[in-house]
C-alpha cells in the first residue's frame, strides 16, 4: 500500500483531477489485473492501446488512472492523472513502488546488436567469482544471485524489471547486469532506473520489422546513453562506426575499448583455436575459453566494465581465464570421429559473418564448413537473402532450413533466402525445411575434421510454428546426431 501523493512526486503530471491524499494497493498496466483502489497506467503499446480499457478499469473502481488522454466521462471517486508519456510515467512509478531498487545496486546495462548476452552474463559471472552477490537480466535467463528466473523478453517491462531488481536487493546483491534492447529503450522500459554504467558493443542491421530503418534502430540504442547520469560511465566500442555516435550527447564519463587502436581498454588476439584464444588485455596475456574476434571484443568490454564498476584489475584478469561461453554462443561439440559442430545464436547477417570468418580463420582454406541456417518468420524480410548469401560465400556447403517460422510458410521464408544465392551457390545448397532433419543430415554426412555450424537459435529451446511453441533445442539435436 502506498500514498498516491507520494507516487505522484515521482512524475510530472500535466493535469490531476481528483483526490491524491489516499492509499492505493497496486500498480498495473494490464487492465485484466486492475483492482479496486489500485493504480492503472494506460500504455500505448505496439498491438493495443491501454486507453481503450479505461472504462473497464473504471468499473472495477480503481483508485487512480494514469493516461495521456482523459476519457470523455470521468467516474466519481477515481483520480485521473494526465501525463505526456504513460510509458515513462510507468517506469518512474514502478521504480518508486518497489523502493527505487536500481539506486541500491550498481546497475550496468549492455546494448548493441550482438554481444549483449555474452557481455552481461560474463560480468555477472565475474562478480560472483570475486565473491560478490549479483543479479542478471538477459535473453537466456534472469538470475537473482544464484537463483534462476525464466525470461520472456531481452528486457522485461517496467513493473517486472523493478520487481526483479527489488528481489536482487532483498537477496543482498551488490551488482546487477542487464541487456538493454532497442525495443526497451524506444518503449521507455528503462525509464526511472539509475545506471552505474552503460556498454555499447556494435550496431548492424536488425529489428527493422519494428524500427523501420537502421537510423531509427541506431537512435533507439542511443537513447540509453542519452539517459545516463553524470555519475555513470559509458564504455563504447571504438572500432564500430557507431561507437562515437552513441556517446555524443551522454552526460556520463566516456571510456573506450578497441582491438585496433589506442583506447582505455585495449584487447589483442595473439593465437586462436576452436576451443580458446590467447589474448592480451592492456598488455597482460591471458588464455580464455572463447574463440573469435567477436568474443575478443566482448571480453575486452567485460574487462573494461569490470574495472570501471570497481572490481580489482589483477583479480579480474585472472578470472577472465575462468569464464566459460554462454549457452548457445559458439558452443562447441565434437564426435569421436572428429566432426566438430558449433551451435551459435547468430541470427543477423553480421553475426553470421563473424562466426563463419572465425571458423575459417581456424580451419584454413582447406577446411570444410557446412552451415545450417534459416530465418525467422514475421520479421525483417530484407535480411533473408543477405544471410543466405553471406553464409554461402563462407561455407563449402549450405543447408537452408526453418527457424521459428511463426505464422509464415517455411517454404516462403526459404524461397526469400534462396533469392540471395547465385547458380553456383545453389548447386551446393540443400533445402531441408525440417530443422531436425537438416541438422541430422549435415552432421551425418560430415567427414572427420569437418565443421558444422548450426546458426540462428543458440540457447532457444523451442520452435514457434503457427503461433505455438514446440520443444526444440539445437544443442540436443546436435548431440543426438553426433
Amino acid at each position: 500500500m502506498e500514498k498516491l501523493s507520494r507516487l505522484l512526486n515521482e512524475i510530472k503530471p500535466l493535469e490531476v483531477i481528483g483526490e491524491t491524499d489516499k492509499n492505493v494497493v497496486s500498480l498495473e498496466s494490464d487492465s485484466r489485473k486492475a483492482v479496486k483502489e489500485g493504480v492503472f497506467v494506460a500504455i500505448r503499446g505496439v498491438t493495443t492501446d491501454g486507453h481503450k480499457y479505461i472504462p473497464v478499469v473504471a468499473s472495477a473502481h480503481v483508485g487512480a488512472i494514469v493516461c495521456e488522454e482523459l476519457p470523455s466521462s470521468l467516474e466519481k471517486g477515481i483520480t485521473y492523472i494526465r501525463v505526456a508519456d504513460s510509458s515513462v510515467a510507468l517506469g518512474q512509478l514502478a521504480s518508486a513502488w518497489y523502493g527505487h531498487p536500481s539506486s541500491r545496486l550498481k546497475l550496468v546495462g549492455v546494448t548493441g546488436t550482438n554481444g549483449k548476452t555474452t557481455t552481461a552474463t560474463l560480468l555477472y559471472e565475474t562478480a560472483r567469482l570475486q565473491g560478490h552477490k549479483a543479479g542478471l537480466l538477459s535473453t537466456v535467463c534472469n538470475y537473482i544471485d544464484g537463483r534462476a528466473v525464466p525470461t520472456t523478453h531481452t528486457t522485461p517491462d517496467q513493473l517486472t524489471l523493478n520487481a526483479l531488481l527489488a528481489e536482487m536487493v532483498e537477496a543482498g546483491c551488490e551488482y546487477a547486469f542487464m541487456e538493454v534492447s532497442s525495443h526497451a529503450a524506444e518503449q521507455h522500459r528503462i525509464a526511472g532506473l539509475t545506471f552505474t554504467g552503460g556498454i555499447f558493443s556494435n550496431l548492424t542491421r536488425d529489428h527493422l520489422d519494428y524500427h523501420g530503418t537502421v537510423d531509427n534502430y541506431m537512435r533507439a540504442k542511443k537513447k540509453f546513453f542519452d539517459m545516463l547520469p553524470p555519475s555513470a560511465f559509458a564504455l563504447t566500442n571504438l572500432d564500430d562506426k557507431s561507437g562515437r555516435y552513441m556517446v555524443q550527447n551522454t552526460k556520463a564519463k566516456v571510456y573506450t575499448y578497441s582491438l585496433r587502436t589506442d583506447a582505455n581498454f585495449r584487447g589483442r588476439i595473439m593465437e586462436t583455436r576452436l576451443d580458446g584464444t590467447l589474448m592480451q588485455l592492456n598488455g597482460h596475456e591471458v588464455e580464455v575459453q572463447f574463440t573469435g574476434r567477436f568474443n575478443a571484443y566482448n571480453l575486452t568490454a567485460v574487462y573494461g566494465a569490470a574495472i570501471l564498476t570497481g572490481f580489482d584489475p589483477g583479480q579480474t584478469l585472472i578470472d577472465m581465464s575462468r569464464l566459460v561461453p554462454v549457452a548457445g554462443r559458439f558452443q562447441t561439440f565434437r564426435s569421436p570421429e572428429g566432426v566438430t559442430a558449433i551451435v551459435d545464436y547468430a541470427h543477423t547477417p553480421d553475426a553470421l559473418v563473424n562466426v563463419l570468418d572465425t571458423i575459417r580463420e581456424i580451419v584454413g582454406a582447406s577446411g570444410h564448413i557446412t552451415t545450417v541456417v534459416g530465418a525467422g518468420g514475421d520479421r525483417d524480410h530484407g535480411k533473408r537473402p543477405i544471410m543466405a548469401q553471406e553464409a554461402a560465400c563462407r561455407s563449402d556447403r549450405l543447408v537452408l532450413t526453418s527457424d521459428n517460422p511463426r505464422t509464415e510458410d517455411p517454404a516462403a521464408i526459404i524461397a526469400d533466402m534462396k533469392g540471395g544465392l547465385s547458380e553456383s551457390e545453389l548447386r551446393r545448397t540443400l533445402i531441408i525445411a525440417d530443422r531436425r532433419e537438416a541438422i541430422r543430415t549435415a552432421i551425418m554426412t560430415a567427414q572427420p575434421g569437418e565443421v558444422v555450424l548450426v546458426a540462428g537459435k543458440g540457447h532457444e529451446t523451442y520452435q514457434e510454428i503457427d503461433g505455438v511453441r514446440h520443444h526444440f533445442d539445437d544443442r540436443e539435436e546436435v548431440m543426438k546426431a553426433l
